[in-house]
């Protein structure tokens, strides 16, 4: 089974600088749109049996605006485990802001993931967000009798965690290959239980320099 992984097309927030977590959201910007337009060329030889996506609007948007550039009816399911992390008083501050009022939690979310101290924020932990994101995914595998290929548009922090944890990576070491780009595409490989990576982070297709807000 193939399973393809899609973090969301930039928004204004990303832009910005901004934490976009499991409770705010931002319009994707124009330049998204095109970028997932190159995203669709880039799998045009993929046979996709289902699509599935987180239900915020940036990442809903970028699944269906997918399908549409693909010219091609594929079933969209909303998965609501999909969801990015509860950043609880992070939501949509600005980088810069918090790294100067919180440095030490602002370095272990995007570095050192155990000493990540979610109850000062009041958001979620690593393990809680990997083990809602990758049942998800195991109910979509199951859904789909372990066959075909399937796509999943989610988030950065959450895909990041998701994708490594399936891999068996400890929490520790979850920012391990770094982060996940803006309508960047992961791929996977599902057989007998076990997932293995095949692509990290891809997105050559995109032609273009990516800046530091495109990553996280």
């Amino acid at each position: 089974m193939e399973l393809y992984f899609v973090r969301h097309g930039k928004t204004q927030w990303n832009l910005e600088g901004k934490y976009q977590g499991g409770h705010g959201d931002s319009p994707l910007l124009s330049e998204s749109m095109h970028d997932i337009g190159l995203l669709a060329k880039r799998l045009e030889d993929v046979e996709i049996d289902h699509m599935y996506s987180s239900p915020l609007p940036r990442a809903k948007t970028t699944a269906e605006t997918l399908i549409k550039d693909l010219h091609r009816d594929i079933d969209l399911s909303i998965v609501d485990d999909l969801r990015e992390f509860d950043l609880g008083i992070m939501e949509g501050r600005k980088f810069s802001e918090l790294e100067r009022e919180m440095p030490e939690v602002i370095y272990a979310f995007r570095n050192q993931p155990k000493d990540y101290d979610y109850d000062l924020i009041r958001g979620e932990s690593f393990e809680e967000v990997a083990q809602r994101t990758t049942g998800a995914v195991q109910r979509i595998v199951e859904a789909n009798n372990e066959k075909g290929s399937i796509v999943i548009v989610s988030h950065g922090a959450a895909l990041v965690t998701m994708i490594q944890s399936l891999l068996g990576t400890k929490v520790d070491d979850i920012r391990k290959d770094g982060g996940l780009s803006n309508t960047s595409l992961t791929h996977l490989q599902y057989n007998d239980g076990q997932y293995k990576l095949v692509e990290w982070n891809e997105t050559g297709y995109l032609h273009k320099k990516l800046e530091s807000s495109d990553t996280i």
